[in-house]
């Protein structure tokens, strides 16, 4: 999928080297992401990325904080470089140990709480928790919907191989029923795309 920093702007306000922030966690996640991540791979964090510069954008937060957000969506899914199992807080580990001579304490707490933001059921506190709990989730809305939840399914049969995609599509139907958008932007202009999907989703159910 194609990146590019667009969204991030030319910040007058820039804080922290957001490149170098970004090159040695992207080479990380290149080296030690398994390959069957099918879905929670390099590529996924680059599109959370982009969509959570581009939401930050529309939401009107301050320069700062969208660094804080761009970082939080870099590292947010870095726990899976360890395994599945409780990786926001594994995230936040890494982003700490990677961070801490870069990043003031502050921040930092405020980059976790955005990355435990992404974690299921979604309980954003802040405007930025909710901007990259949204990004984490904007395809649901999208018309790339179908082709990532493939990946999606495909990652989750391989640790459940008697997992069919009748149970996918009752799971999806169940996700998407409870699903909410927490940001202005994504409510007004994902949800009734993510409502059609639910409809057809429906329809497929046996």
């Amino acid at each position: 999928m194609p990146f590019n920093d667009v969204e991030l702007g030319n910040i007058s306000e820039m804080h922290y080297n957001i490149s170098d922030i970004k090159k040695n966690i992207i080479g990380k996640l290149k080296k030690n992401l398994p390959d069957h991540l099918t879905y929670h791979n390099v590529e996924h964090t680059l599109y959370v990325v982009d969509k959570s510069a581009f939401i930050s954008k529309k939401e009107k937060i301050s320069a700062h904080d969208k660094q804080l957000v761009y970082i939080a969506a870099l590292y947010h899914d870095s726990g899976f470089m360890i395994g599945p199992k409780d990786h926001e807080e594994t995230s936040c580990k890494i982003a700490r140990k990677d961070l801490k001579n870069i990043v003031s304490k502050e921040d930092l707490d405020k980059i976790c709480g955005m990355i435990m933001a992404t974690k299921i059921p979604q309980n954003p506190q802040t405007h930025c928790e909710r901007i990259l709990a949204d990004a984490d989730l904007e395809y649901l809305g999208t018309k790339s919907f179908w082709e990532t939840g493939d990946l999606l399914y495909k990652e989750i049969k391989h640790f459940n191989s008697k997992f069919s995609i009748n149970d996918w599509n009752k799971l999806q139907v169940s996700f998407l029923e409870n699903h909410q958008y927490k940001t202005s932007f994504c409510r007004q202009y994902r949800e009734k795309y993510k409502k059609k999907h639910l409809k057809r989703l429906k329809r497929m159910v046996k």
